[in-house]
């Protein structure tokens, strides 16, 4: 019985602690992406709430149409929400299973719903040309547009959400 006790008392006693060691994700939904290069110039650091979305728009480089990678915060975890394709040329396309394919209505497609998690919270691209141009953009135009390629073409950038305090890595 005494032992009972004593191990009440314990998770008492550490409950206040419960939060310690957790996941960026659960400690905090508000994040920052942040842009990175190799040398470790940061090229994009904008403060990002819980459920905040951003884009990575760019050219195709054989078609030169648009293309829309849109992710979310969704609780401290950046997740590809959805893609817009308005064409299924190299490298483009809907894989079954993988949200939901539907009409832009202008002979175009979103997949929506694609809820993907990126790996740790965080993936590497290479920056394509000026003729690519990718760039990170925010749908309800909170920040302004920011040219990757413009500062970093031909070179790899890491993309991530980290948390407010967290310095951003390569």
């Amino acid at each position: 019985m005494q032992w009972q006790q004593r191990l009440v008392a314990l998770l008492i006693a550490c409950c206040p602690f419960a939060e310690v060691g957790a996941s960026p994700a659960s400690a905090s939904a508000f994040m920052h992406l942040a842009v990175v290069t190799e040398q470790g110039d940061t090229l994009v650091d904008e403060g990002v709430p819980a459920g905040g979305r951003w884009c990575i728009k760019w050219q195709h480089s054989v078609e030169h149409f648009t293309v829309l990678d849109c992710y979310r915060n969704a609780a401290g975890v950046m997740q590809l929400e959805r893609s817009h394709q308005p064409d299924f040329a190299a490298g483009l396309g809907h894989i079954f299973g993988r949200g939901e394919q539907v009409s832009d209505g202008e002979g175009g497609y979103w997949i929506n719903a694609i809820n993907e998690p990126v790996a740790n919270n965080r993936y590497v691209l290479r920056v394509g040309s000026p003729a690519v141009n990718h760039r990170v953009v925010w749908p309800d135009n909170e920040h302004a547009p920011v040219s990757l390629s413009e500062h970093a073409a031909g070179q790899r950038v890491t993309i991530q959400l980290i948390a407010p305090h967290a310095s951003p890595r390569e």
